[in-house]
């Protein structure tokens, strides 16, 4: 359906040609945060002790999300995306600016994601063909082949549009639930929950509250910008607000929270703590969860990039 209304020719999905459930939107903002990026700032965060980082990850993910959950009923209500909808303030001309800011930002995240699968490919290639591991000499090659096939994964997961992310989202959800048990299970097998709730990082090293919401603010908010991208597919309010803002917060304290006691129970299996020790793949390494750990990091990576990519494909066509 298309409509002039001061923003210039639009094109607005009609309810007759939603299709996003409940539970495909649920999954899909699930997706979008069990993964390796989330998992990494909850590494990061460890550095205020347990409680500390428990508490912001909880205050911002609501917060936080309750916006996504707002810009997810905007598009349900217009059937627009979230650029779209930018030029009722911006006009036509001025919307390209918010436009061109989250293209980098999708594109940004998008990267990071799959540096860090690439990373945990480099595992993968050393345990299958001896090759160095990142970090080593000539552990370059690994990345690289990494990245080049982590490439061909996300583009596949966005070939077809939505369509493909949902398929990537309902399928990734299992195993990403299957992993996180299972790596919950290896790591309280080694370090207790009460050493986990009393450890501190070294002062020098320790992390403030600011700092730390600082941080979850800035890996939050990114997906916001999203929410309608994705809610204009559903003609339900409540798959766009309440699943949206769900099934980001489950994503965000499942991955994040695994990766605070993951990275505080290698602090204390190896008796010093190192924020680069943060990365899922050196942590899956050093738990020794092995091969298929690295297998369902990069999946997760895949069902967060999916989310990216289709975001930053729509900000390009700006429908």
């Amino acid at each position: 359906m298309a409509s002039k209304n001061g923003m210039g020719k639009v094109s607005s999905i009609p309810m007759a040609s939603r299709h996003m459930s409940y539970w495909d939107m649920f999954a899909t903002w699930v997706g979008a945060n069990a993964n390796n990026g989330t998992w990494y700032v909850g590494g990061v965060i460890a550095a205020c002790g347990w409680v500390t980082a428990s508490t912001t990850l909880v205050i911002s993910g609501i917060i936080s999300y309750l916006l996504l959950a707002a810009a997810g009923f905007m598009g349900y209500k217009t059937g627009l995306t979230a650029m779209t909808l930018t030029r009722a303030s911006f006009g036509l001309r001025g919307s390209l600016l918010p436009s061109v800011i989250n293209l980098v930002q999708f594109i940004g995240w998008a990267s990071v994601n799959t540096f860090i699968a690439a990373t945990s490919m480099s595992f993968l290639f050393h345990d299958l063909f001896g090759w160095p591991v990142y970090g080593k000499p000539g552990g370059e090659l690994g990345v690289i082949v990494g990245i080049a096939v982590m490439s061909v994964f996300h583009l596949l997961s966005v070939s077809v549009g939505q369509r493909s992310v949902q398929m990537i989202e309902r399928v990734g959800i299992i195993l990403v639930f299957v992993f996180v048990v299972w790596e919950t299970i290896v790591v309280f097998k080694t370090v207790s929950f009460h050493q986990i709730l009393h450890w501190q990082a070294p002062k020098a090293l320790r992390m403030t509250p600011g700092a730390a919401i600082d941080v979850l603010a800035a890996f939050n908010l990114a997906w916001v910008t999203a929410a309608s991208d994705f809610s204009r597919f559903t003609g339900v309010k409540r798959n766009a607000t309440q699943a949206s803002f769900l099934g980001a917060n489950l994503g965000l304290y499942w991955f994040a929270f695994i990766g605070v006691i993951a990275t505080i129970g290698t602090a204390i299996t190896l008796g010093h703590f190192d924020p680069n020790n943060s990365d899922p793949s050196t942590i899956a390494s050093k738990l020794g969860l092995g091969f298929l750990a690295m297998i369902v990091i990069i999946l997760t990576s895949t069902t967060a990039n999916a989310v990216n990519l289709m975001s930053q494909r729509v900000r390009h066509s700006r429908t």
